[in-house]
């Protein structure tokens, strides 16, 4: 996602905000925003949230009004979500479109898992069956992308982004003017 970010324009990543606790090297709303159990259920009350779910002990949401303010801005937004999350995001915003990302097996993705050095085995387990449950909902997205080699991955991916913005509905605002023009210039010099 950094790689993405950093090689197109006009694209920005949504800070969610959780409940679990700050790991070392993190930053208070660089990488999450890092809030307390009671802000996060009166978050969730008041409909702040795009999307939200529990993860085993705590609780992750996406805030409404920071994703609507940079699209408003023109910016495509990058939600790192599971598929009960894609499901709430295409709920509340028809027009989104989701990635399913695909380890090339599982034995890759428990070493990768294992290579991050972040969680213990339990939760690396824990973990694993979530993928498992998570590996049955990938038809309910609009592309699948296998990570194996990350150059192709990335290069797919930024694919997809660019080839959705070339699509006409996402154009006409910025190209309404143009496209009148070449409109009433032909029908001018054939009339």
């Amino acid at each position: 996602v950094k790689q993405i970010v950093s090689d197109l324009e006009y694209i920005s990543v949504s800070v969610s905000h959780t409940t679990r606790q700050m790991r070392e090297g993190e930053i208070h709303g660089h990488d999450y925003f890092f809030i307390a159990t009671a802000e996060f259920k009166s978050m969730q009350a008041s409909h702040e949230f795009l999307e939200n779910a529990q993860v085993f002990d705590n609780f992750y949401g996406t805030a409404r009004q920071s994703v609507e303010a940079l699209l408003f801005k023109g910016r495509d937004v990058i939600l790192e979500i599971d598929w009960q999350g894609a499901q709430q995001v295409r709920n509340m915003l028809p027009d989104s479109i989701s990635l399913f990302i695909l380890p090339p097996s599982i034995a890759i993705l428990q070493q990768r898992l294992e290579g991050r050095g972040q969680d213990s085995p339990e939760i690396i387990a824990r973990r694993m069956e979530d993928a498992m449950s998570e590996l049955q909902h990938y038809k309910e997205f609009d592309y699948l992308i296998v990570n194996d080699d990350f150059q192709q991955a990335l290069a797919e991916i930024k694919s997809i982004i660019v080839s959705q913005r070339l699509v006409i509905n996402r154009q006409l605002n910025t190209l309404k003017p143009l496209l009148e023009c070449l409109i009433s210039s032909g029908e001018n010099s054939l009339g």
